[in-house]
């Protein structure tokens, strides 16, 4: 199984928490986005990260990769067993990907006026989901770490990084994040560009 995932990419860092937190055995390639690899536009028709080669499969996108590999590697769980909870859980990732991910993938390309906004809505868009985060015990979904946590997680790696500031009033979410960072599977998914986004 290979990976083929850019260092500061929040959907490729998702990946790599699952395969971490799943402990599977995968060749993870570092790809940099601006020079791609003629390996990838070979076996990746949108030429993007992430991309997981599995024998005969091919995956590229993060949604979908991520749910294979919860299938494909039951153990432990990253979803919930009944119908209801599993499309709420798709609901929510669907929501972190339209709100905070599309925010993200905006401030390389923005001026300094453009990221100002985009700091702004992002920071915005947490606040308003403070009460997420407050019913969350100790994980998003409940009792169990699954695929929501996997995909709030690099959001809230990168605030710092983009000079976004939580207030008090979202201690919640801060102490959510301090927890999730200090799992074993989120410290051995970070590249090193990764790990120099937090401080």
């Amino acid at each position: 199984m290979t990976l083929f995932s850019a260092p500061d990419c929040p959907d490729s860092h998702r990946v790599r928490i699952v395969i971490a937190e799943k402990d599977i055995t995968a060749d993870i390639i570092q790809i940099d986005r601006t020079h791609m690899s003629e390996d990838l536009t070979d076996l990746n028709p949108y030429n993007s990260v992430p991309t997981l080669v599995d024998r005969d499969l091919v995956l590229y996108d993060s949604r979908l990769i991520i749910e294979y590999l919860d299938e494909r590697f039951p153990h432990p769980p990253l979803m919930p067993v009944d119908p209801v909870s599993r499309a709420k859980a798709r609901l929510l990732m669907y929501r972190v990907e339209r709100d905070w991910y599309s925010l993200i993938y905006q401030f390389d390309e923005a001026d300094k006026k453009q990221q100002a906004q985009l700091r702004k809505r992002l920071r915005e868009g947490l606040l308003t989901s403070a009460s997420l985060f407050m019913e969350a015990r100790p994980y998003l979904l409940g009792e169990e770490f699954s695929l929501v946590d996997c995909s709030v997680i690099p959001v809230l790696w990168r605030l710092s990084h983009y000079g976004i500031q939580l207030p008090p009033a979202a201690a919640a979410i801060t102490q959510y994040a301090k927890t999730m960072f200090e799992r074993p599977s989120v410290r051995n998914s970070l590249s090193e560009a990764e790990r120099d986004m937090h401080d």
